[in-house]
């Protein structure tokens, strides 16, 4: 499917789009969907999405060839990219051509010499919050026109809804299965010393305090060996 050569409806296209994000089962099928949309949506020849880490780092998390990592690698090595740029304020960034683009002196002939020539860097969002970035590359110079642009923030917007909403979700069921460990940590103790729920659960919170270990885990470890941490 290419919205620009076969003269699809681009609403439509992206309506289905919204469909098959909002269908997949996690964050990891997420991402994969969405950059292998944009090798079929814009003029790109490589893709990838990275996710914002504290103190203007970023994780990359799916990618269609490993030359995206490198360039990511080397954006974190050099200290200087347009990803980095984007994630500290910019909501955009075009380089035309990295062998000839001065902005990034040090990590622009790095890539450049891997052979991506173009990049269109998006902002992923929502309500304000960074969430990461949409990575668009091409092995040929001067590459993206006017409406890959367009198109890039259409796919960047729907992908930061799928993205914000696997965040949550992954984070609901993470919350629900330690509170299952912990239950589960619990009845152990309760029929093990014959105390109350509420004993037993300031058992498991004082190990966790006294160890420096997340509860979660204190009740993973006694469910697993049926001891408490020493």
């Amino acid at each position: 499917m290419d919205v620009r050569d076969d003269g699809a409806d681009v609403a439509d296209v992206f309506a289905r789009l919204a469909v098959e994000l909002h269908e997949e089962t996690g964050l990891n099928e997420t991402v994969e969907a969405v950059v292998q949309f944009a090798l079929q949506a814009v003029s790109c020849t490589h893709a990838g999405v990275a996710l914002a880490q504290r103190g203007r780092h970023f994780e990359t998390i799916a990618v269609t060839d490993p030359l995206v990592e490198q360039s990511d690698q080397l954006q974190l090595d050099c200290g200087e990219g347009p990803s980095l740029a984007v994630l500290a304020n910019r909501d955009t960034v075009l380089i035309a051509d990295t062998e000839s683009d001065d902005r990034w002196p040090v990590w622009g002939p790095k890539v450049a010499a891997l052979g991506l020539r173009s990049v269109l860097t998006v902002r992923l969002h929502t309500s304000g919050s960074t969430l990461g970035v949409l990575q668009l590359f091409n092995t040929e110079p001067y590459a993206f026109e006017a409406d890959d642009d367009a198109v890039a923030h259409i796919l960047a917007r729907h992908a930061s809804v799928a993205l914000s909403n696997a965040r949550q979700e992954a984070s609901l069921w993470h919350a629900i299965d330690a509170r299952k460990l912990i239950g589960q940590a619990q009845g152990i103790l309760m029929e093990r010393f014959g105390i109350d729920g509420d004993q037993a659960f300031a058992v498991l919170r004082r190990y966790s305090q006294d160890n420096n270990i997340k509860l979660r885990d204190v009740a993973q470890r006694l469910i697993d060996t049926r001891k408490l941490p020493s």
